[in-house]
């Protein structure tokens, strides 16, 4: 489906052009959907408006023939983006009754003044006159902070992706996702059906993100779409909670954009319909969850210069945001990371990490596993504060893996987080030294 055609470069990093992905390891083309089910009365499209010096696709549009309730979730980093502030007014104001989301690569409208401001309010006016409803989409953009958008460009490009729309996965999703793309190397899309209620609903959702991502809300850009009803105050609570556990459990650098958004909107096009918290409730927000988790995992997978995936499971804490505090630390040690791009069973730099993480620990408790992704033996590194003889042929047979499970097992509760990481490669510096060459 996928042919090979020439690459381009950018930031030192080999991208995509169009839709070859050949050059790509057998793993990552593994990861790039094939077809897909898509939601009632969705439809999206991919264009290419010149934004991008490469010349790529860099304007996406997914659009609902039905209103939409909307949720989203937005960086808590003070320099929020014009794109951010404007899409917060837009669910504000209306939270279900929204018709699409309007998306730009290749300039981030962040920290750009009054002007970012009048730009972004500008996509979503021109979606607007398009679906002929006001206040009809949430807005995002990403790429480099500090400039503003082209707004003849941008406009062209709206409007030729509205004419393009299509509920079909080639030329539709997929040339959304490719749009969404920076430094990414392959487009992060996924969908699939599921039953509730005695009826079937669907879900789609596309994500970015290689670089500048750690949670602290949700990281990167991403949104889901579903064809189940679902009240806006619930699908807020829903989202926030698969946040938690999904985009806000994912890590490559440590640092957070301006822009992150995830956003999700409803448009009740199936027979499932969620109005009262309880059972049907639980059940989509753990779907939407799953499904959250699934597209931030890619994420990591697609980090920039990762050589390594890596789980980091955080058993027996007295509390999930204990959990969640001790994995996002250790996910951003400098040293662990290295040590996993460089093969070395230094586990010590594990137990360093989570010594100073600020969690409440007792060293005497805590058991540090390796879990090879074969299903092989485990590999115990310490148990209950004492170090085991560690077999290192073994440990490096490991961490050749390119997946990779660690255990930390605080021994303190019945608590438990999964969080999502990569290692630290010579890559990572050469691609973020020259992003902007």
């Amino acid at each position: 489906m996928f042919r090979l055609k020439s690459a381009f470069y950018n930031q030192g990093r080999r991208l995509y052009s169009s839709t070859s992905y050949g050059h790509l390891s057998a793993r990552k083309q593994s990861f790039i959907a094939q077809s897909g089910i898509y939601p009632v009365g969705f439809r999206a499209s991919g264009v290419a408006a010149l934004i991008k010096k490469n010349k790529n696709k860099d304007v996406a549009l997914v659009v609902s023939d039905l209103p939409c309730a909307g949720a989203a979730v937005f960086t808590t980093n003070k320099f929020q983006a014009a794109p951010v502030l404007v899409s917060k007014e837009t669910l504000a104001q209306n939270d279900d009754g929204l018709y699409a989301v309007v998306t730009n690569s290749g300039c981030a409208n962040a920290v750009t003044g009054a002007q970012g401001i009048v730009d972004a309010k500008k996509m979503r006016t021109v979606v607007d006159e398009l679906v002929k409803h006001p206040l009809s989409a949430l807005t995002m953009s990403t790429g480099v902070i500090g400039q503003n958008l082209p707004m003849d460009k941008i406009e062209s490009g709206i409007r030729d992706a509205f004419a393009k729309l299509s509920a079909e996965h080639e030329g539709g999703w997929m040339s959304a996702a490719e749009a969404f793309m920076t430094t990414d190397t392959f487009p992060k899309l996924r969908s699939g059906e599921f039953d509730l209620q005695g009826a079937k609903f669907r879900m789609a959702g596309i994500a970015k993100g290689a670089g500048m991502i750690h949670p602290n809300m949700a990281t990167l850009l991403g949104f889901m779409v579903t064809d189940a009803y679902v009240k806006p105050d619930l699908l807020q609570k829903a989202l926030k909670y698969a946040v938690d556990r999904s985009f806000n459990s994912i890590s490559i650098d440590g640092d957070m954009s301006t822009n992150d958004t995830i956003s999700v909107l409803a448009n009740g096009g199936s027979d499932v319909r969620i109005e009262s918290e309880g059972a049907d409730y639980e059940a989509f927000r753990d779907r939407l969850t799953a499904f959250a988790a699934d597209l931030a995992q890619l994420v990591v997978r697609d980090g920039e210069g990762a050589t390594k995936f890596v789980t980091l499971h955080i058993k027996g804490a007295e509390t999930f945001e204990s959990a969640k505090k001790a994995a996002s630390h250790i996910s951003t040690s400098m040293l662990v990371k290295s040590a996993l791009y460089g093969q070395d069973a230094n586990w010590g730099r594990i137990c360093a990490s989570l010594g100073h993480s600020g969690v409440d620990v007792d060293p005497s408790l805590v058991s540090v596993t390796f879990v090879p992704s074969d299903g092989s033996e485990r590999l115990k590194l310490m148990v209950k504060g004492e170090p085991e003889q560690v077999d290192e042929a073994r440990a490096s047979e490991i961490l050749k893996m390119e997946d990779l499970n660690i255990e930390v097992d605080l021994g303190l509760g019945q608590s438990e987080t999964k969080f999502w990481t990569c290692d630290l490669s010579h890559e990572y510096v050469s691609i973020n030294a020259d992003y902007r060459s």
